[in-house]
């Protein structure tokens, strides 16, 4: 029973069933019977979770049991403290409200492959870089969330899920990697 970690580059569709014209999973992964622990849209790039184990699978995944979720996310704009404090408390998004989370500030990780193609840059707007670490994940909802708060997403990466991250656990864009399944249950 493996348990993928996978960097799901920009653009791929996080399904095993081709599209024509588009990547999916299948074009990185020929592991027989592995699905994927959640999702990330096609413009989202980042860390994913696949296995074979429909218990393991809901046990990631199911919003009972929520696995933490870190987001490395880099803004339009320079964000602020209060913006940051919207972040972090309950945030109305119109259909749901979200939960609580964490945001922090940050300097671009070191370690953070170029994007490609790369995000559009602008010499009279800067742009910023959070990290947002959420229990709970609806569609779009880091994007989402940034937006209501002014500071429209840009990049979306996601960095880590319970105890795996792309720091300790470096993958390229494409690039996998099989773990012991029981290191989800640590």
């Amino acid at each position: 029973m493996p348990l993928i970690l996978f960097n799901k580059p920009f653009q791929v569709l996080c399904q095993f069933t081709p599209q024509e014209g588009r990547e999916s999973l299948a074009d990185y992964l020929s592991i027989p019977g592995i699905y994927p622990a959640g999702r990330l849209d096609a413009d989202s790039e980042g860390l994913m979770l696949l296995t074979d184990d429909g218990k393991l699978q809901h046990k990631i995944a199911h919003p009972d049991h929520k696995e933490a979720k870190t987001y490395l996310v880099q803004v339009d704009g320079a964000i602020d403290a209060a913006a940051l404090a919207r972040l972090q408390a309950p945030l109305d998004l119109g259909d749901f409200v979200t939960k609580p989370s964490k945001a922090v500030r940050i300097a671009e990780p070191d370690w953070l492959w170029p994007r490609n193609p790369p995000i559009r840059e602008r010499a009279d707007k800067p742009t910023s870089w959070v990290a947002i670490t959420l229990e709970e994940g609806k569609n779009r909802q880091v994007r989402r969330m940034t937006a209501a708060v002014g500071f429209p997403t840009l990049r979306l990466v996601r960095s880590s899920i319970g105890p795996f991250s792309l720091a300790t656990h470096p993958l390229m864009p494409g690039d996998f990697i099989e773990v012991p399944a029981n290191a989800i249950h640590k």
